[in-house]
C-alpha cells in the first residue's frame, strides 16, 4: 500500500485529506498519497505567517544558525532516505540523487553560517557643513512572509535554496512544492517541525494552482520566490502587487569549445551536462558550438559516448539516464526531435523514446527556428554547430531569449575577457559546461530566464531591507 503522509501548516502536520497521488516515474506505481491545500488552508498558512512575523525577525543570530545546523545534521542521518525518495519521485538515477542530497546538505549547511555573518556597515554622513555632526549605520532587516514554489527537476536542492536563507535572515514562509514530487520537501517540514522555531513560522502545502492563487495576490506576503516556466513567471511578476518577485525560469544553455580546448575532457563535461537528470535542467546543454578545425573529432566523441550512456531503472547504479518526469514530457521532446528532423536537421544519435525514457539525442545542421534551438528542450537533446569567428561564437550564444548560463572551453584569456563582457547571461563558466553550480554563488538570468539571483548571500539580500540609522550629536558637544 502507498504511504500517506501529511502537510504542514503552521509547523504542524495535518491530514486533510488524501487527494494527491505521487506515481513513482520509473515504474508508473503510485508512490504515496499526500493532503492536497485547498484556499482556507492557504490562507491559514499566510494568517499564521504574518503572526510570526515579529517573533522570527526577533530570533537571535545564533537561534537561526542552531536551527539550520539541527535540519542539515537531520538531512545527513536520513540521507538514504531522502535519495530513494528522490530516485523514485522524481525518475533521478541513484547517484545523481544522492549528488542532490549532498548539494542540499551543503545549502544549509553555508546558510547556517551566513545567519551569523548577516550585518551592515557605519556610514560617514558628514559630507557638506550641513552634514556635520551627524552619523550613519544601515543594517539588514527580514522582509517579513515570503511565498515560496519550487519546481519538480531538483525537488530538495531547489527547495533549500529559498528555505535556508529565509531561515538565515528570519523570515516565515510558505511553501508550495511541484505536485509531481512534493515527498521530499515534506521530509524537510517533518524535519523543521522538530525544531522550536515559533509558532506558524513554516508551511509547506501542496496544492493546485487555483488553491494557491493567495501566494502571489495575498498583501501579506512581502516576497515571492518561484522558479519554473517563464509563462507562469511572468504572469505571477504581473499579478503580484507590492510584493517583491524572484524568478528564476528556463533556459537553452550554449557552450563554445574552442579549438584549443582538451577534447576529451570537454566532451565528457558535455555529455553530462547534456544528459545529466535527463536533460531537465534550466542549465542542461542545449547549444554545443565547436571550431571548425576541431568540429568533427569533438562531435564523433559525443556520438561515442552517448551510446555508452546506459538508459533504465533509476535505482540501479548502472543508470546514467532515468526517466523525463511524465511520458507526455517525453513525447514532447521526440516531437520536437522529429520536427527538426523533417527541417533538415541530422540526427546523430537517439532520437527515440521507450514510455518516458528518452534516449541521449544529438542533432546537427539545425535551422536556428527550431524549437530544438530557440526554446527550451528540458529534456536529453543537444545540438551542435560550428564557428571559424569567435565573435560569431559569442553572437550565437547571444541569439536568444534566454540568458541565464553559458561554457567556455578555451586556455586563451584574452577570449574570456572578452566572453565574458560581450554574453548576455547570468554566469559564464570557463572550462566546464553551464551546467556547473555551486550553491552560495549568485545565480540567475537575464532576458527570459528570469528576474534576481539565488546563492545564499545574494537570496537573503532579497528576503531582507535595509533599515538606517542616522544619529544626531547632541548639540552643544
Amino acid at each position: 500500500m502507498p504511504r500517506e503522509l501529511p502537510y504542514y501548516l503552521g509547523n504542524r502536520p495535518q491530514q486533510p485529506n488524501a487527494a494527491l497521488s505521487v506515481l513513482d516515474k520509473y515504474s508508473g506505481a503510485e508512490l504515496a498519497r499526500v493532503p492536497l491545500a485547498d484556499r482556507d488552508a492557504v490562507d491559514a498558512a499566510i494568517t499564521l505567517a504574518a503572526a510570526a512575523a515579529p517573533a522570527m525577525r526577533e530570533l537571535p543570530a545564533d537561534r537561526r544558525e542552531a536551527i539550520l545546523l539541527h535540519l542539515a545534521r537531520r538531512c545527513e542521518q536520513r540521507g538514504d532516505e531522502l535519495t530513494e525518495l528522490l530516485c523514485a519521485e522524481a525518475g533521478k538515477p541513484i547517484a545523481q540523487a544522492r549528488g542532490e542530497v549532498l548539494r542540499m546538505i551543503d545549502t544549509v549547511r553555508y546558510a547556517a553560517g551566513e545567519a551569523l555573518r548577516i550585518g551592515g556597515e557605519l556610514m560617514n554622513l558628514e559630507i557638506s557643513p550641513r552634514a556635520r555632526g551627524y552619523h550613519g549605520a544601515w543594517r539588514r532587516a527580514p522582509i517579513g512572509p515570503c511565498a515560496f514554489i519550487t519546481p519538480f527537476n531538483f525537488p530538495l536542492n531547489l527547495v533549500a535554496h529559498k528555505v535556508a536563507p529565509a531561515l538565515a535572515i528570519g523570515c516565515p514562509f510558505v511553501l508550495k512544492p511541484a505536485s509531481v514530487t512534493p515527498l521530499s520537501a515534506l521530509l524537510v517540514g517533518e524535519l523543521l517541525a522538530e525544531t522550536d522555531l515559533p509558532p506558524g513560522a513554516f508551511s509547506i502545502l501542496p496544492a493546485a494552482h487555483a488553491a494557491a492563487d493567495a501566494l502571489i495576490t495575498d498583501d501579506r506576503i512581502r516576497l515571492i520566490s518561484f522558479t519554473g516556466s517563464g509563462e507562469v513567471g511572468w504572469s505571477i511578476k504581473r499579478r503580484a502587487g507590492r510584493a517583491k518577485v524572484n524568478l528564476e525560469l528556463g533556459g537553452n544553455a550554449a557552450v563554445i569549445v574552442d579549438r584549443d580546448a582538451d577534447l576529451a575532457d570537454a566532451a565528457a563535461r558535455i555529455l553530462l551536462g547534456a544528459f545529466g537528470v535527463a536533460g531537465q535542467s534550466c542549465i542542461s546543454v542545449q547549444r554545443i558550438i565547436a571550431h571548425q578545425e576541431i568540429y568533427a573529432e569533438l562531435r564523433d566523441r559525443l556520438v561515442e559516448g552517448s551510446a555508452r550512456l546506459r538508459l533504465g531503472d533509476p535505482r540501479d547504479p548502472a543508470t546514467d539516464i532515468g526517466p523525463m518526469i511524465s511520458e507526455a514530457e517525453a513525447e514532447r521532446v521526440i516531437a520536437w526531435v522529429d520536427e527538426a528532423r523533417l527541417a533538415g536537421a541530422r540526427l546523430l544519435c537517439g532520437g527515440a523514446r521507450d514510455r518516458a525514457l528518452v534516449a541521449p539525442t544529438l542533432l546537427e545542421g539545425v535551422d536556428r527556428r527550431q524549437r530544438v534551438v530557440c526554446g527550451e528542450v528540458f529534456g536529453p537533446v543537444a545540438v551542435l554547430s560550428s564557428f571559424t569567428d569567435f565573435d560569431a561564437a559569442l553572437a550565437e550564444v547571444n541569439d536568444s531569449v534566454y540568458g541565464l548560463q553559458a561554457g567556455l572551453f578555451t586556455r586563451d584569456l584574452y577570449k574570456v575577457q572578452r566572453a565574458w563582457s560581450a554574453l548576455d547571461v547570468g554566469g559564464l563558466i570557463i572550462g566546464d559546461v553551464p551546467t556547473w553550480r555551486v550553491e552560495h554563488m549568485p545565480y540567475g538570468g537575464v532576458k527570459e530566464s528570469g528576474a534576481g539571483r539565488e546563492g545564499l548571500r545574494f537570496a537573503i539580500e532579497s528576503m531582507s531591507e535595509l533599515r538606517l540609522l542616522v544619529v544626531r550629536d547632541r548639540p552643544g558637544l
